[in-house]
């Protein structure tokens, strides 16, 4: 049976660098593992009171049951204002609710940041990876990959000899951690 990861792009723009990025990651899976998208961008605001009084918005039992069924997850994110989106903190808190259903627990997970700026997302990469440990994800320390100038990378098109070096060594780490589990 192969091993099946969850892909999450934390930009809602169809064409993304951070997508893109996570298309070329999805390729470069071997066989016997599989790397699939879980769209967040139809995910209302996540409101403590879609547990007491209020209807959980329909959105939410496909993306948690989509996130439960996968062996690892991998976040890709973008920096707005040295943090990353609103949408992908959304989705997080989305599946980590309600209060002892925690869907993310005990994944083995990693954060992949790309950016157009000079930093490659970095601040993005680490808020996000401090709020995902206390979700007791268990991330991938090393390589730490935070890709400035993402749009260098897809000069004509293509990525880069040297960006795609950096994703492969990636994706192998992250194979031999998703395997840990």
């Amino acid at each position: 049976m192969s091993k099946k990861t969850g892909l999450i792009v934390g930009s809602l723009q169809k064409n993304s660098w951070n997508r893109k990025v996570a298309e070329v990651v999805q390729k470069l899976f071997p066989d016997g593992y599989e790397a699939e998208f879980i769209e967040i961008k139809d995910l209302p605001l996540f409101n403590e009171d879609f547990e007491k009084d209020l209807e959980e918005p329909e959105s939410y039992a496909p993306f948690r049951e989509a996130v439960k069924e996968k062996d690892g997850i991998i976040f890709f994110t973008p920096e707005y204002n040295r943090t990353f989106t609103p949408a992908i903190k959304n989705a997080v808190d989305v599946g980590s609710r309600p209060y002892g259903k925690n869907v993310w627990d005990g994944k083995p997970a990693a954060v992949v940041s790309a950016s157009p700026g000079t930093g490659g997302g970095m601040a993005a990469n680490l808020g996000l990876r401090q709020g995902l440990v206390c979700l007791n994800l268990i991330l991938l320390q090393k390589p730490e990959v935070y890709l400035a100038q993402i749009h260098n990378s897809f000069a004509g098109g293509e990525l880069s000899d040297r960006t795609k070096a950096l994703l492969e060594q990636f994706v192998e780490a992250y194979i031999e951690h998703l395997n840990r589990f």
